[in-house]
Parts: C-alpha cells; structure tokens; sequence
C-alpha cells in the first residue's frame, strides 16, 4: 500500500488520526514512528470500528512531554486521560509497554501487544541502554541500522516510509521516548497474572528482540491470554504482514466487543 499522511485531530494532549464510527478500538504506535505506521490497520478496521491512532508525545504532531526525564507512566497517563469509552488497546513495540500498562483501566475491555519486549536477558538490556546512552550525544538518527534489523528490502514501501519517519521525527522526542524503552523490561508476572480481561500478544517468527518466547510467556501469565506467532515476520509485521495481522486483530476486538472471549 502507499504509506500517507493523514489528517490529525486533538484528541487531549495528543494528536490522533481518528477514523471510523461504531465500537472503540486505540492504537499506540512505536519508537520513531508516527500514527501513520498504523495505516494497513486503521483502513481495515474504520470499516466496522471507531479507530484513534494517537502519535505519541514528542512524535508526529504531538507535542513532547514536559517533564525533563519521563517516565512510562507519563507516556501512559497522556493517553489515560483520552480513554472515556469501553475501548480495545492496541500497542506496537513501546506502544505495546504503554498498552499493557492502559490494560488495568476499566475502560480498557481487551489488550493486544504487539512485538512486545518482556523480561530481556542482561545482555540484551545492555545493549539497548547502551544504544539509549549514545543516542544522547547524536545530532540526528541514522535509520539505516534500524532499518536493516527492521526489512530485508530496504527498498520495499515499508521501509522507505519507516526512513521518512525515523528522519523526521523531533530529536528530542525520540531520545526521551527511547530512553523510557530502553530502561524498562515490559511487564512483570504479576501485573500481567492479575490482568482479568482478554490479552492478546503477537510477535513475528524472526523477530530477535521482542521474541516469540517472550509473548508466549507472557499470554500464559494472563488469565485470559493467547498468543500467535507469525511465520516469516520480523519487528514491522503490521505493515509487512498487514493482512495476517489485522485478520488477527479484527477477531479479537469482535469477541472483546461482544464480550465473548
């Protein structure tokens, strides 16, 4: 598909691509990207649902949070506030961290995480503080390592657009989001064992950091938890493997909304 950009509305504090009429359904976008990222999903599921893809503070049009050294819970509470119908949450990579912890709300119905990360190994998280660490000291993002980790044709429409976002998204913004990313661990056994309300965790076969292993852990943590795996797929499978993906997501949000899962 052609990756565009969107119209905003001010949803709170946020900007947001809203979409769609009929039962709610929030989508939470990653590190470095835009609301836009959700494309393949917000066309699939403004058919039937009313989407919001919020752009995280400090990405997109969404301005940066003020506090100097944020928080998760401050990228969280950004959202929270915006929440005033039963809604299914949606989260990719740092927008699923933010999902999960939105999932204890009461107006949360259903959550799904996508490429979550969950309990990395030491190395793992060295490594990705590390990258937080240099990131202090860059004037600008160099998407091409991101981008090599992320597709195999660097050509592909997927991932020249991720390259225009990645280039284009407020310096600061990125630091301060990736900094939150790199120093949490996603969530904790118990918060995901007291989660009593429909989880969904997917992650794609070939994804090296938010690994099959860890959503599958996390899923049978969750009451109410499932995970799939998708074949071939790496960390941008919900525009890579659009299709498979919202075939997934219009299942569980159906169930969620008719309160049958």
């Amino acid at each position: 598909m052609i990756w565009t950009t969107r119209p905003r509305s001010r949803v709170g504090s946020l900007a947001a691509i809203c979409a769609g009429q009929g039962p709610s359904v929030t989508l939470l976008h990653g590190v470095g990207l835009n609301a836009d990222a959700w494309g393949a999903q917000i066309d699939a599921l403004s058919q039937d649902y009313g989407v919001t893809a919020f752009d995280m503070a400090g990405h997109g049009d969404s301005a940066g949070l003020t506090k100097a050294v944020p928080i998760l819970s401050d990228y969280v509470d950004a959202v929270r506030v915006n929440l005033t119908s039963p809604t299914v949450v949606m989260g990719h990579s740092m927008g699923a961290m933010i999902a999960l912890k939105l999932a204890q709300d009461p107006a949360v119905i259903g959550v799904v995480a996508l490429n979550a990360i969950y309990q990395r190994t030491p190395m793992a998280s060295a490594a990705v503080r590390a990258r937080a660490t240099q990131l202090r000291d860059e004037p600008s993002i160099d998407p091409e390592p991101t981008l090599m980790r992320w597709f195999d044709d660097l050509t592909s429409p997927e991932a020249m657009a991720c390259e225009t976002w990645l280039r284009t998204v407020p310096m600061d913004g990125y630091r301060a989001a990736y900094s939150v990313f790199a120093n949490e661990n996603g969530p904790t056994a118990s918060e995901l064992q007291s989660l009593n309300k429909p989880a969904l965790f997917i992650t794609g076969e070939r994804e090296p950091n938010s690994t099959p292993e860890m959503s599958i852990q996390m899923a049978e943590c969750c009451p109410m938890g499932q995970a799939h795996i998708l074949n071939d797929a790496a960390h941008m499978m919900p525009m890579t493997h659009a299709g498979e993906v919202n075939a997934q997501l219009r299942t569980f949000i159906s169930q969620c909304h008719q309160g049958e899962v």
